[in-house]
Order: C-alpha cells, then sequence, then structure tokens
C-alpha cells in the first residue's frame, strides 16, 4: 500500500511538473509572439538611428562645404584678394591726403570808434573795407565816405527822393563837387573798367541783382576786383523808411562816373 501510494505520488506531481513546464512553455511562446509583434515597432528606433546619421552626415557636408569654399577663397588670390585690396585702399589713401581748401583769413582788424557800434545795414565782415577807404583816400573822398557813413550808420537819415536825391544830399553835405570823369548809355555804354574806378566815385551802372534797372551808388572798395564784386553805399528810396545800406553789387556794368573833387 504504501508503494502504491508512493507510485500515485510520483505520478501525480510528474503530471503537476508537466503541467507546470506547458504553462511556462505557454507564457515563453506569448512572450515571443509578442516579441515578434513588437518587432515593426523596433523599426522606429532603427529610423531615428537613420536620421541622426543622415543630420550627421549632411552636417559633415556643411563642415566640407565650407571648408571647400576656405580652399576656394585661398586658391583664388588672384582676382578676389586683388579686387578687395584695391578697395581698402582707395578710400583710405583719398581720406589720408585730402586737405581742406584753406580760407584765407584777414588778420583782425581795429576799427576806428566810429565804428565800434552794431548796425543792421552793413555786414561787419564789410566794416574794414569801410574804415580802410575813409584812411586811405584822397581828401575830397574822405569827406564823402565819412559824410555817407554819419548819414547811414549814425543819422539811419531818410532822404526825400530816390538814389540820385540821397548822393546828391552827400556830396552837398561833404562840401565837395563832382566831375564826370567817364559818361556813357545804360543800353549802349561804353562800360568803365574796374581800374577806371576810384574810391568815393559816384557810379551809375546797371543793376543785375534787380531785374537790369538803372542804379547809383556811392563806391566804397572792391570785394572781388576780378569778378566786378563791389562794397556799394545804396539807398532804395524814401517809400522804404530804410536807411541807405552798404551792400555788394556787380559793376560789369557801369557806364558813368562822378568823382568828388574839392
Amino acid at each position: 500500500m504504501n508503494f502504491i501510494s508512493i507510485k500515485k505520488a510520483f505520478i501525480t506531481a510528474l503530471l503537476i511538473f508537466l503541467s507546470s513546464a506547458s504553462y511556462v512553455h505557454a507564457d515563453s511562446m506569448s512572450a515571443l509572439i509578442a516579441q515578434k509583434t513588437a518587432q515593426p515597432e523596433l523599426a522606429v528606433p532603427g529610423a531615428k538611428i537613420n536620421t541622426r546619421s543622415t543630420i550627421q552626415r549632411t552636417r559633415t557636408n556643411y563642415s566640407t562645404i565650407n571648408n571647400t569654399n576656405n580652399n576656394s577663397f585661398d586658391t583664388q588670390p588672384t582676382s578676389n584678394a586683388y579686387g578687395y585690396s584695391q578697395q581698402p585702399q582707395t578710400a583710405p589713401v583719398s581720406k589720408a591726403s585730402y586737405r581742406y581748401p584753406e580760407v584765407q583769413r584777414q588778420a583782425p582788424t581795429v576799427l576806428p570808434a566810429f565804428l565800434s557800434g552794431s548796425y543792421d545795414n552793413v555786414d561787419s565782415e564789410y566794416l574794414p573795407l569801410l574804415s580802410n577807404a575813409e584812411n586811405q583816400s584822397s581828401m575830397a573822398a574822405r569827406e564823402v565816405i565819412s559824410t555817407a557813413r554819419k548819414m547811414a550808420l549814425n543819422e539811419r537819415a531818410i532822404i526825400q527822393g530816390g538814389c540820385w536825391d540821397y548822393l546828391n544830399e552827400v556830396f552837398k553835405r561833404a562840401g565837395v563837387t563832382r566831375d564826370t570823369v567817364h559818361k556813357g548809355a545804360y543800353r549802349q555804354g561804353p562800360y568803365a573798367n574796374s581800374n577806371e574806378i576810384e574810391v568815393g566815385d559816384w557810379l551809375y551802372y546797371i543793376n543785375h541783382g534787380y531785374n537790369g534797372v538803372e542804379h547809383s551808388g556811392l563806391f566804397v572798395g572792391w570785394v572781388d576786383e576780378a569778378a566786378k564784386q563791389a562794397l556799394i553805399l545804396s539807398y532804395a528810396g524814401e517809400n522804404r523808411r530804410e536807411p541807405a545800406r552798404y551792400r555788394v553789387y556787380d559793376l560789369s556794368n557801369v557806364y558813368q562816373i562822378m568823382r568828388p573833387t574839392v
């Protein structure tokens, strides 16, 4: 009985073992099937690996291209390097060699007391010229220049009439007479040369700055003799209610000169 019991127990244990082995085998088969099923998903990491590999190859290509470009620039010094070398050399050299034109500046002039005021009818840059005209002229011319300056700058006189009336008053107050040293016609001439004109002369000329009309004024001095530019005392007329003013006029066409004499 005991043998039979042991045999039954052995058979029972064997059956249990076989059953467990079958179950384990089934589980192994299930795991294998699951593994096979999951293999297509493993292709995704493979694709990612390939993509990364492609990106790495692309970066390598960029660096290769850059190296190629660098080499191409290095191997072509004749065209590019020469072209660029010309540009930077030209600009700095021109800047370094350029010199601004020197302005011809006159030494500061000590003006006399009678020209030390502030005036709105003469630019301050012309005061030295006015001072020289009064100091370096004949007696008759000096009287005319001085009288005109007092009437214009100090008195700011308004004279009835126009430019002729004003200068006639200047000559009368200065106590001088006038001689005609050049006489022409407004349209026909002949016109005077610049070397014929002197300080204190009463001039008749074509006013090119105002529609080419006839005008007369008192000659003070040349601002630019070559260009026929001169400082003139001019009177616009009583209707303007303004004193005479010192202005630069074009004296290309002076057709009459009257000179002061004592």
